[in-house]
């Protein structure tokens, strides 16, 4: 996740702004696999959203990411959540992210940088309220995790 971050901050057309806290969280979906870690990020960018989403599935790939099972497990996976206040529905693309309200583990790194973001009408805040967040634990407290692993 670290390669993944510093690969986008690395670009001239990208620069990441602010990063969460790391977090450890159990399998969502398929249960049966190790935990994740997830963490979210802010990123300023020139590119479109779609030009943003094949950097981020280049940097997978690069990362030796296959899509083999949903839900599975993988090296890496970066997920465009929002995107200034682009709302779309689009075969590529969705914006904002169709799940991203209903999930603790996107919702709680989200809200460490971004908590009074709207989206859907309400905040990250509100959203995260409402969210399960049940076995999720900070896996490290310096939002600079990225930069140094």
């Amino acid at each position: 996740m670290a390669v993944g971050l510093r690969a986008l901050d690395e670009r001239q057309d990208c620069r990441v702004l602010a990063v969460s806290r790391l977090f450890r969280t159990p399998p969502w979906g398929k249960t049966d696999q190790s935990h994740f870690f997830n963490a979210c990020a802010r990123v300023e960018t020139t590119l479109a959203a779609e030009a943003l989403l094949d950097v981020c599935l280049d940097i997978e790939r690069g990362m030796k990411r296959e899509r083999v099972e949903r839900w599975g497990p993988r090296t890496l996976d970066i997920d465009i959540l929002t995107y200034a206040d682009l709302v779309q529905e689009a075969p590529k693309l969705d914006l904002p992210h169709p799940r991203m309200t209903g999930r603790g583990f996107v919702l709680l790194p989200l809200a460490d940088f971004a908590a009074d973001l709207l989206v859907e009408g309400w905040t990250i805040r509100e959203w995260l309220s409402r969210a399960d967040i049940q076995g999720i634990e900070v896996a490290d407290q310096n939002v600079d995790w990225w930069r140094t692993a």
